[in-house]
């Protein structure tokens, strides 16, 4: 007579560890196409240069209202009706690291009858796209007037979204 044990061990097979290992694959690549870290980042991005514009142009209104007190235009005068771009600090050797081919626009040196600056009497500092590079010059960032002598600060480097063309751009 043969008696066989019947010892059931316990635990998983290859096969339905494999199944779960799949599963969850498959679950986590649905969750990471519904996030789109792509898109979120862009989007992030975006809403730094739609910030970045209002805050320069901001700063720039409020010296040419400061200066009309005073009776000068500078600083209309010095932004001219070419689109260019505005250096981030101090001066740069050429515009070669600058995207526009006018002449770059130095916020620092752009003084009043009385000798305001935008920068650092209107801002700190200009803030700088997050597509440029950090040893850039110039901020990415450009300015320009129209015959009307409305102001455009616009975004160039913005990220394409499905909810946003690709100019961040905005005029007073």
């Amino acid at each position: 007579m043969n008696t066989y044990s019947s010892v059931h061990k316990k635990g998983f097979t290859l096969l339905e560890i494999l199944l779960v290992i799949a599963a969850i694959g498959i679950l986590a690549a649905i969750v990471l196409i519904a996030i789109n870290p792509n898109r979120q980042l862009a989007q992030a991005r975006n809403a730094q240069r739609r910030s970045d514009v209002n805050t320069i142009l901001n700063a720039v209104y409020q010296k040419i209202i400061d200066e009309g007190a005073s009776g000068s235009t500078a600083t209309l005068t010095a932004i001219t009706t070419s689109v260019a771009e505005i250096y981030k600090n101090g001066t740069s050797s050429g515009t070669t690291d600058c995207a526009t081919t006018a002449t770059p626009v130095n916020m620092s040196t752009v003084a009043s009858d009385a000798g305001a600056d935008v920068v650092p009497n209107y801002l700190a500092s200009i803030p700088q796209d997050p597509s440029e590079p950090s040893t850039s010059d110039c901020s990415g960032y450009t300015i320009t007037k129209n015959g009307d002598n409305r102001i455009t600060v616009t975004a160039p480097n913005a990220a394409a979204t499905a909810e946003l063309s690709q100019t961040i751009s905005v005029t007073r």
